[in-house]
């Protein structure tokens, strides 16, 4: 009993063994690497709701709409389950189809004028939220681009645009290291939808899709996406370790930028 535990114990080390090996060897051959945006190379741990609901006040009041914040707050957490489900479905649904139905929730009618100011209020949210670049991903995206590889954004866009993320990634020095990105409000697709995915190793010239890593935090969109593409999958766990129950296990894991360039051979 106790020869044929050890065995067991020897066999299952060297099956861990072979597996990094060939893990080692499938990464070292990466010439490109996508990233998500929320989540993975941005977070916001404060929250943009706050802002987002001081933003429309500023619009309504002026114009004679008197709201009540809990109202608000109502409106726009139905707007978010509407969201949710457009989003698991691949329809679009963002800043502009928000607007209608959290004004049709309030009980509102604006002109097309205040429409736009309301438009425009989820973009001035999402240009002062308090968002923080995740720790060491300036770092890590420096050693791959020194490296060679190609760098792009897959990023799945909720009620701010990627006009303003994009601004955002600007202001944070993080924007120079990408050759491209795939916003799926510009793209018209959500992940886990290859058209999204084919987009973005369209932008950066087409490699084999097996030597192409994406790097992001969701089982659903992130890792279920890039492993239907024949990507590696890298979960990133640093600031949200998505449960087990919401998709399937990445290729990797990992909970630090600094453990990228290793895994990749860099």
């Amino acid at each position: 009993m106790s020869s044929g535990t050890r065995g067991s114990s020897r066999s299952r080390v060297s099956s861990v063994r072979r597996a990094e090996r060939t893990g080692a060897a499938r990464t070292r051959m990466i010439g490109a690497v996508t990233f998500d945006h929320w989540d993975t190379l941005v977070h916001d741990p404060r929250g943009i709701r706050p802002r987002q609901l001081a933003a429309w006040l500023d619009v309504l009041e002026p114009h004679g709409h008197e709201v009540e914040r809990t109202a608000l707050e109502a409106a726009f957490d139905a707007n978010w389950e509407i969201f949710e489900r457009r989003w698991e479905a691949n329809v679009q649904h963002g800043p502009r189809e928000s607007v209608p139905v959290i004004l049709e929730r309030l009980g509102l009618t604006c002109d097309a004028i205040v429409q736009e100011e309301l438009v425009d209020a989820f973009a001035y949210a999402g240009r002062e939220a308090g968002l923080q670049v995740a720790e060491g991903a300036h770092e890590t995206l420096e050693a791959l681009r020194v490296a060679g590889l190609r760098l792009g954004i897959v990023c799945d866009v909720g009620l701010t645009s990627s006009s303003t993320l994009l601004e955002r990634l600007e202001r944070f020095g993080l924007l120079p290291f990408f050759d491209h990105w795939s916003f799926s409000d510009e793209v018209g697709a959500y992940k886990p939808d290859q058209v999204i995915f084919d987009h973005a190793l369209g932008t950066l010239g087409n490699p084999p899709a097996d030597r192409v890593a994406h790097v992001g935090d969701l089982r659903r969109t992130d890792v279920a996406g890039a492993l239907g593409m024949g990507m590696t999958a890298i979960r990133y766990s640093g600031v949200f370790d998505d449960p087990p129950e919401n998709g399937p296990d990445a290729t990797f894991t990992i909970n630090d930028y600094a453990q990228l360039p290793e895994l990749l051979g860099v």
